[in-house]
């Protein structure tokens, strides 16, 4: 019995795309019965899921790796430098001081002597980042002073010319407490036998571990006043600057190159490092290009999933179309299989990345044990460990992307099956 416009009931009174569409994703011809989901439907799944996990892993890895590193560092140098041409003593360091503390975004503050010179001990000897610093004022700036080096550096006393040396610069001199070691000023000292380099000997009162390679290896603190005697300064080279939110920084540097007195450089921490971190950047948005393509490749195995699903069930759509099914009804059944795939995938492959990125501290160590071997050797990579940050920013346009490849992969197998002729179908039933 059909109605008025030549429909089944049973046709009229049931979603039947969504039925039909779910139907033919659970089952293939050999396995109806059982209900399992299909081999081919399966391979596209794990495809899709794979892909998109792989994305959210990698992107997630690149972002705490930058974050990692970005903190380590601003455990050590400040938000903000501002310091004299040439490396040369500010004019009026207490009046630069004060101007830079009236600004509401700036935290802290604190003066600072930066220069580059030799460390040796025995035949060894370093290049090093040489910082004068004021122990009293340094845990306003960086967060390596307010914390488990704050001792550590408090150990720094004017006259004393004691010395703060890396963890890692340690012990590739082979230096301990108490040891001395050489300090090789430039510009040196002219006499009437010609110029001399100018050394003092300084006493190892402490190392830190700020847990950035670069620094731990190479950067050497004294106290302000033995700095400036050494390098032959009036006074503090420079301010350095902590900020109350330190993505802030190029703004307020902004201002304040406008608004501070005298001839002075400012450069904010995003500066220090610009390399660094515009090659972090592009390798994250060739990574997830490159992987995009993978998840693409993926979501367009739908394409011959569904090209086989539509020759499989001619029949059944002969069958559709006897009973009054429009071709869009009938498009609709196998764009409501792709789509099923597709979203059943990309779900599966964002809690399988997701469970991944929150927690790879685990499983790399894990696997490092297993294997034998570090992923990230510090001297490398800076960090030791592989740290993971999954953003929300990264997350939803990995999914949305993954469901529109998916769905744009239905489209021709499901315009083919709308037409089909049923009289050519059924033919040889």
């Amino acid at each position: 019995m059909t109605n008025n416009r030549g429909v089944h009931p049973s046709i009229m009174q049931t979603p039947y795309e969504l039925i039909l569409g779910w139907r033919y994703t659970r089952a293939g011809r050999s396995t109806r019965r059982n209900g399992f989901i299909s081999f081919i439907s399966g391979v596209s799944m794990l495809g899709i899921a794979l892909g998109v996990a792989a994305l959210i892993i990698v992107l997630s890895v690149m972002n705490g790796f930058q974050k990692e590193v970005r903190d380590r560092m601003l455990g050590v140098i400040a938000h903000i430098e501002i310091f004299a041409p040439g490396g040369a003593a500010l004019p009026d360091p207490e009046l630069t001081l004060n101007q830079a503390q009236q600004h509401p975004a700036v935290l802290g503050a604190a003066p600072f002597i930066a220069t580059q010179a030799l460390l040796a001990r025995g035949e060894d000897m370093k290049g090093v980042m040489v910082r004068g610093i004021d122990p009293q004022r340094e845990s306003l700036v960086t967060n390596l002073a307010a914390g488990t080096a704050a001792r550590t550096l408090a150990s720094l006393v004017p006259g004393g010319f004691g010395v703060v040396l890396g963890g890692d610069l340690a012990r590739s001199l082979g230096v301990r407490l108490g040891d001395r070691v050489t300090l090789v000023a430039p510009g040196g000292q002219v006499t009437p036998a010609g110029v001399l380099p100018r050394m003092k000997q300084l006493t190892v009162v402490g190392t830190f571990d700020s847990g950035h390679y670069e620094y731990d290896s190479a950067l050497v603190m004294l106290h302000l006043d033995d700095a400036a005697r050494l390098f032959r300064l009036e006074g503090p080279s420079g301010i350095r600057l902590k900020l109350k939110d330190l993505h802030q920084a190029r703004e307020v540097a902004l201002v304040l190159s406008r608004s501070l007195s005298g001839d002075l450089l400012i450069r904010d921490w995003t500066r220090q490092n610009r390399n660094w971190f515009s090659a972090v950047q592009l390798e994250k948005r060739m990574m997830f290009i490159i992987l995009t393509l993978i998840v693409a490749v993926a979501a367009f195995n739908l394409v011959s999933t569904l090209v086989m699903t539509v020759t499989d069930k001619r029949a059944d759509i002969a069958i559709l179309r006897t009973l009054g099914a429009s071709p869009r009804s009938i498009m609709g059944i196998f764009v409501v299989q792709g789509a099923l795939v597709g979203v059943i995938g990309t779900l599966a492959g964002l809690a399988l990345g997701l469970g991944v990125a929150f927690n790879i501290d685990v499983l790399v160590p894990a696997l490092e044990r297993m294997l034998g071997a570090s992923f990230l050797p510090r001297d490398i990579y800076l960090i030791s460990r592989m740290p993971s940050d999954p953003q929300q920013a990264d997350i939803i346009p990995v999914t949305l992307i993954s469901l529109v490849l998916a769905f744009v992969a239905t489209l021709y197998p499901s315009w083919r099956a709308s037409r089909v002729n049923p009289a050519e179908a059924l033919r040889y039933e």
